[in-house]
């Protein structure tokens, strides 16, 4: 069933409409600022109602367009929360940087160090040598049955014992569900509750509460999926602050070297590369991909079209939304490159 937008009111509530920005470090505060009049800010207005069209095409549940911190445009409703899906491993990086730089998480510390163990079959002498910093980048080498993943990934898992830690990357929920296990047990809080307090809260987010969490088990793994269901404009105020190197309002809330050590690439896709829960525009070893996103850019991304993409060379945000489980609609990679260019092309010259 095609997924109807139009026109929607940016659902800006208790912000402010402005007709120019004049500090590229803005962030919204009770609510997201819009921008007035686009075009005295050298948007191209039929190239944005061309993005609109598109958006309406592919069946997004909602947009937002936003730069140096302020809507450039938004369709759908932008408060809705749904299911970020793999999004939520961004998620856990900034919780991870926060604990790394407070001392309760040692990146160099192996499986084995912390005492990491799976359910029959159990992991291998060699598997428990992976290092904390290993699962962030996914390659750990460790292709342990786990929870919440795609039947695609379930049909590329490599074997087990395939590949030693650290020479292989492979997009493995295994890593990321037990960095959510990891992280628990350093802090001892639960990563609902953890984001709340870090990262929510601080910068304002105006939906996410940690019920909007929930915890993914299964009988193979003792380590359970951590399911967020946030808004688009929340997502927007994430990507924000990691445009902003996780600085917001002058308050450092993630540290900025964890950051720019997250958003780097470390080893390559078909669409750049992949750093600490992080994609990347860029690629590992520099070799041009499938699928181009823009250099320099990082992103979030999560099945069925979830996407926060940040280009600091435009201080520039796109965020795209899919409620897959009530449209039925997918966005797909190159759909979500497509509207980036889109996007970069309406966007002002200078």
């Amino acid at each position: 069933m095609r997924t109807r937008i139009g026109v929607i009111a940016l659902y800006l509530l208790l912000g402010f409409a402005i007709d120019a920005v004049s500090q590229s470090a803005a962030v919204p505060a009770a609510g997201w600022q819009q921008l007035l009049h686009p075009e005295q800010a050298g948007w191209q207005p039929a190239k944005l109602d061309r993005i609109k069209e598109y958006v309406e095409e592919i069946g997004s549940t909602s947009v937002m367009v936003v730069q140096h911190g302020v809507v450039v445009a938004a369709w759908g409703n932008i408060e809705h929360k749904s299911n970020l899906h793999s999004c939520r491993k961004s998620l856990l990086n900034s919780l991870i940087g926060i604990a790394v730089a407070s001392g309760k998480i040692n990146l160099d510390d192996t499986l084995e160090k912390l005492s990491i163990d799976d359910n029959k079959p159990p992991l291998t002498a060699e598997e428990k040598q992976a290092t904390v910093r290993e699962l962030l980048e996914a390659r750990s080498g460790v292709y342990h049955p786990t929870v919440y993943e795609t039947k695609g990934m379930e049909e590329q898992k490599p074997l087990r014992g395939s590949h030693p830690h650290g020479t292989f990357w492979y997009y493995n929920n295994w890593d990321f569900n037990a960095l959510g296990f990891i992280y628990e047990k350093a802090v001892g809080e639960k990563i609902f509750d953890a984001f709340y307090e870090e990262i929510a809260q601080p910068i304002g987010m105006q939906d996410f509460k940690p019920r909007d969490g929930e915890y993914i088990r299964g009988s193979d793994t003792r380590f359970p999926a951590y399911v967020f269901d946030m808004s688009a404009r929340d997502f927007a105020r994430f990507a924000l602050l990691y445009l902003h190197g996780g600085k917001w309002n002058g308050t450092q809330v993630v540290p900025e070297d964890w950051v720019k050590a997250s958003t780097r690439p470390y080893s390559d896709t078909e669409s750049g590369g992949y750093g600490y829960l992080w994609w990347t525009g860029n690629s590992a070893s520099g070799k041009q991909q499938e699928i181009a996103f823009p250099k320099g850019s990082f992103w979030a991304e999560g099945h069925l079209g979830q996407y926060a993409v940040v280009v600091p060379s435009l201080d520039l945000i796109v965020v795209n939304r899919v409620d897959g489980e009530a449209t039925k609609r997918t966005v797909h990679k190159k759909q979500m490159a497509q509207l980036l260019r889109m996007v970069m092309d309406a966007a002002p010259r200078n």
